[in-house]
């Protein structure tokens, strides 16, 4: 972290009287709407294309498809790409939704990570030679894929310069990307945004501004293991998704008080336990994994926001704004998948190529019931589309909520 930004984070943090922390109210400057709408974008790999089908949903819902609903995005892991991709084009919703939807509309794995037989094999050999030489080899694998190629599609596909513009011309106030730090263990949320948007800490949750580029979607979409870290300044970043303690904090300390989550997973249910007898395979092990980086933490957050909501509900308006209390209630909308996309991925699981489909056999994810691990790394366009069309019909079919909470 650069010296300027470590002295304005300090400056800025939050200050503590009688033992309350005050939340600072985001300022809103005279000519600019109030920046009090947020969309949350959460992680999921190959996941968040569902989000695309909502944003375009939106979009059609609008009365004026220019302008941008969400003066505050928030992205983690896949969910950071679509925010930026937004951010880029936000004095034109219509059309950054438009683009988005072309990118994932025509996604392909080598569009993401090297998939081709000699990137898979040398990837495997790698970890092969780690694992059985691993006292005389040198250079050890830093993940399972090699993601070169998607820092080469966002360079030649994003135009970073519009998140600027953007803010200048009042069409977003912030945009905000979360990574995980390897070695402080911290959830950083690096944030472009108006001047009045402020640096925030909390325990192991930090807000740094900083001008938001492709190694900072890099380094929150790294998911362990299968994607390498990226180094942003001093530090390794990892997936934003891990430790991610407080998913819909950014959001907030950014001035939001309402906000749409679009989430990669389904709504949580309560299921009966069944008996069974074989052992897990690699790729069921590995896909409830990041099932719980990707899923866990926002279900438990919005569980807390909710009953922060009924808390404060009780309290009359005069007394909260009296006491000094440095809470404030936040209207949420989510919006979650209505099928199990593990199961759309399984049957869409053959459009990936051969090597990844053999990778993927040797541990079991080809098993039409152990469809989770592939439903985060099928970056094909079967997939894809299904996905969009089915966050489409997902937010259509909710269209007068939706409406109504977004004043569309």
């Amino acid at each position: 972290m650069p010296e300027e930004e470590e002295n304005n984070e300090k400056r800025d943090s939050p200050k503590l009287r009688s033992g309350k922390l005050l939340i600072r109210p985001a300022m809103t400057p005279a000519g600019r709407n109030p920046p009090n709408t947020a969309l949350v974008l959460t992680g999921g790999g190959a996941r968040a294309a569902y989000q695309v089908g909502v944003l375009l949903a939106i979009a059609k819902l609008s009365r004026n498809r220019r302008k941008n609903p969400f003066p505050i995005l928030c992205g983690t892991s896949a969910g950071a790409i679509n925010a930026a991709s937004i951010a880029c084009l936000a004095d034109n919703f219509g059309k950054a939704t438009a683009v988005l939807a072309s990118f994932w509309r025509n996604m392909h794995a080598s569009q993401i990570y090297r998939a081709d037989p000699l990137g898979i094999g040398l990837s495997g050999a790698r970890w092969l030679s780690a694992l059985t030489m691993g006292w005389i080899v040198r250079s050890r694998p830093n993940s399972l894929l090699d993601n070169a190629p998607l820092r080469q599609v966002l360079s030649r596909h994003f135009d970073f310069s519009g998140i600027e513009r953007s803010i200048n011309n009042g069409s977003l106030h912030a945009l905000s990307v979360s990574a995980s730090g390897y070695e402080s263990g911290d959830n950083i949320n690096f944030f472009q945004g108006h001047e009045s948007a402020k640096p925030w800490r909390r325990v192991q949750r930090i807000g740094i501004r900083s001008r938001i580029g492709v190694d900072h979607l890099l380094a929150s979409s790294a998911i362990p293991f299968i994607f390498p870290a990226t180094k942003i300044h001093r530090e390794y970043f990892g997936d934003g998704s891990m430790r991610q303690l407080a998913p819909i904090s950014p959001a907030i300390h950014l001035g939001a008080e309402r906000i749409l989550i679009v989430g990669a997973g389904r709504k949580t249910t309560f299921q009966e336990r069944r008996r069974v007898d074989n052992h897990p395979s690699l790729a069921q092990i590995a896909g409830h994994a990041l099932s719980s980086i990707f899923l866990d933490s926002l279900a438990v957050d919005i569980e807390r926001m909710q009953r922060i909501n009924k808390t404060l509900s009780s309290i009359p308006p005069d007394i909260r704004e009296t006491s000094d209390i440095p809470l404030r209630p936040i209207r949420s909308l989510i919006i979650s998948p209505s099928e199990p996309l593990e199961r759309i991925a399984a049957e869409n699981a053959r459009a990936l190529p051969w090597a990844m489909r053999m990778v993927l056999g040797g541990i079991g994810g080809m098993n039409r019931r152990n469809g989770t691990l592939t439903s985060y790394l099928l970056f094909e366009k079967p997939y894809t589309r299904a996905l969009i069309d089915l966050g489409f019909a997902d937010t259509m079919a909710r269209s007068e909520e939706v409406g109504d909470f977004l004043d569309l």
